[in-house]
């Protein structure tokens, strides 16, 4: 669900209008960026794709970077949720259904959310604290897994397993592009198995 939040200076909307409004300049600019990538959009046409004026935008998002900045935490608060849904589920499953489900995560979300690919990838356009938070927030989340997963691994070996589970997850994203079908299907099953047998190594550690 999104925390309505605007940044650098913006106004938080203080009223459920406001919060739509919100929503709506939100979802025009995932569009526009997109379509567009972050440099080549501007305000002007994020605007227009929410049927706003531009001082309406600018009221809530002063910059650009404000706009991309409080989008791309909009969809890191929803990829939260997802793993915390994960770390409770994770006791219920075999370790050949967990890498199914750890590779199937950031693809899928992902796909539903193209603009975080999109975000992400921009050099320089958002503050390097708030992308560090989201990967070290993400390597929270893994650790809990595999916590639970391989309870007898020693605590000083769980982070730098969750940083080559997290790897594995984002190449399973890259794999996405690749064509045809077929390949990126059977490239993603080997991806997975080979998540599994990390698993499995982790979990039969004396």
């Amino acid at each position: 669900m999104s925390s309505q939040k605007t940044s650098q200076g913006g106004r938080a909307p203080s009223r459920r209008r406001g919060h739509e409004r919100v929503a709506t300049l939100l979802a025009a600019a995932s569009a526009c960026f997109v379509e567009k990538g972050f440099d080549a959009a501007t305000m002007t046409e994020i605007a227009a794709r929410a049927e706003a004026s531009i001082g309406s935008l600018y009221q809530f998002f002063p910059t650009k970077e404000a706009l991309a900045e409080a989008l791309l935490s909009e969809h890191a608060n929803g990829l939260n949720e997802r793993m915390e849904r994960l770390v409770a589920q994770t006791p219920d499953w075999t370790t050949e259904e967990l890498a199914a489900r750890l590779i199937r995560t950031f693809v899928d979300y992902r796909k539903q959310h193209p603009a975080m690919v999109t975000l992400t990838e921009v050099a320089g356009a958002l503050p390097s604290m708030l992308g560090r938070t989201i990967r070290q927030r993400m390597r929270d989340y893994l650790s809990q897994i595999l916590a639970i997963h391989a309870p007898r691994i020693p605590a000083g070996e769980l982070r730098p397993a969750a940083m080559v589970v997290q790897q594995m997850m984002k190449a399973a994203v890259a794999l996405e592009s690749e064509q045809p079908a077929t390949l990126r299907k059977a490239a993603q099953n080997q991806l997975q198995q080979a998540l599994a047998l990390y698993l499995t190594e982790l979990a039969s550690r004396p």
